[in-house]
């Protein structure tokens, strides 16, 4: 790709990737060793669970932090704590031969305070390092190297783990923080930060007041965090909790079989920018966003008839309802891919390089919050009625939803757009 001529994106990716993979080992052994310290997978979801308190908490106040200070300075710093507080934990574990089950939930929950402060500044860092025409493959690079670190860390991880434990794969996360903090350090990061005169609650009230403002007087913005909401409000939950569901306890099928599934799944998230990303980049994004809405919908439509026990009941195995259901999961994949993609750069392209992190922080915020909610009402639906409702209830919403977005995504004039808001300003007090 053309965007990997430019050196500081070049370099800003080969650290994500050393630091992504990191965590995704630790996270994949951390899963195993509370099972077999406690038994009990429920113990662990509890902990993803609390982790997310402190997001809900912290994130509009990491929103205005990550534009107030130098961006550069915050990522390197935030990396380098991550380092650290990891490093600590390998030290913790070789003094006391394991980790206690409380350590482990203060592990979690520093490391997602980290997370959220690093987030809110590095959300701002790409489209500073990139020119605008080339925000769609920056991104599309970025989940490509999501995508590559979902599939490889659990071989990895499990292989390590396996051999010489949880100590050895928190040794190797802390070495990756370290290693991408150093990368950072030889990348220039122009400067939009606007750093208060003095950080107390007056400026910091005025500040988080200014990204709200500015969400109130530009509807778009509003439109996209409602689009992104909607998104993984009814999306989500079918590609966590439905899919598993339909695929073990629908259909019967293994663990090794759902395995499978998953990974064609996670091959697709790798795939779509490859397959996709330069003709989208042709389409205007709100025009791409409500075409593979509909597209998506109707995937799902049908989904919900192969979920049937009227489809299921015509094969006298499972192996041919799991190809139907794999393979239409697998084009889902695909387009809500580009659908997360557009989203991201279309948000990137018309928000100030200064509210980028307050912002951005609103919109993560919205975005996770949708997902355990629509988990748990998908969750209700599954137990009353049958997986074909349910997911005949999915392909509804999205259809309703792209149907009501339809007309602001598809009116968009993004130069006066951003002109317009690239003229706010912080008011003065």
């Amino acid at each position: 790709m053309e965007i990997l001529r430019n050196r500081n994106f070049r370099k800003l990716m080969i650290g994500k990737a050393m630091s992504i993979i990191g965590s995704n080992l630790q996270q994949f052994a951390l899963s195993l060793y509370v099972f077999a310290l406690t038994g009990s997978a429920t113990i662990f979801a509890s902990m993803l669970a609390v982790s997310t308190l402190p997001r809900i908490l912290l994130a509009p106040i990491a929103g205005v932090f990550g534009d107030w200070f130098d961006r550069k300075k915050t990522i390197i710093r935030l990396d380098l704590l991550n380092g650290f507080i990891i490093g600590l934990y390998a030290i913790y574990f070789y003094i006391n031969n394991g980790l206690s089950l409380t350590s482990i939930y203060i592990l979690v929950i520093l490391l997602e305070i980290v997370e959220i402060f690093f987030g809110s500044a590095m959300g701002a860092v790409v489209p500073s390092i990139v020119e605008k025409e080339q925000l769609f493959q920056a991104n599309s690079v970025r989940t490509m190297i999501g995508s590559m670190a979902n599939i490889i860390s659990p071989i990895i991880a499990s292989s390590l783990y396996g051999f010489f434990g949880l100590q050895v794969i928190l040794v190797v996360n802390s070495i990756s923080f370290v290693l991408s903090a150093l990368l950072e350090l030889t990348i220039d990061i122009p400067k939009y930060n606007k750093e208060p005169e003095k950080v107390d609650f007056k400026h910091f009230r005025r500040d988080f007041t200014d990204g709200i403002n500015l969400l109130k007087e530009q509807k778009l913005l509003l439109n996209i965090i409602a689009f992104g909401v909607f998104l993984n409000f009814s999306l989500g939950p079918l590609l966590s909790v439905g899919l598993i569901f339909i695929v073990i306890d629908l259909l019967g099928a293994t663990e090794v079989q759902y395995g499978m599934i998953s990974a064609i799944f996670a091959s697709s998230l790798l795939l779509s920018p490859i397959l996709f990303g330069k003709k989208a980049q042709k389409i205007d994004i709100g025009k791409l966003l409500i075409m593979n809405f509909f597209i998506i919908g109707g995937l799902v439509l049908v989904l919900s008839y192969f979920t049937t026990n009227t489809f299921v009941g015509l094969f006298s195995s499972n192996f041919m309802p799991m190809a139907f259901i794999t393979g239409l999961m697998f084009l889902t994949g695909l387009l809500v891919t580009i659908v997360n993609i557009s989203l991201g750069t279309m948000f990137q392209t018309i928000v100030p390089r200064e509210f980028l992190g307050r912002v951005g922080s609103v919109m993560d915020l919205g975005l996770m919050a949708s997902i355990p909610i629509g988990q748990i009402l998908f969750g209700i639906i599954l137990d009353i009625f049958s997986p074909a409702f349910a997911v005949l209830l999915v392909g509804i919403i999205v259809l309703a939803a792209t149907l009501y977005f339809k007309k602001p995504f598809l009116g968009i004039d993004k130069e006066e757009d951003k002109c317009s808001l690239n003229s706010i300003q912080p008011k003065a007090e």
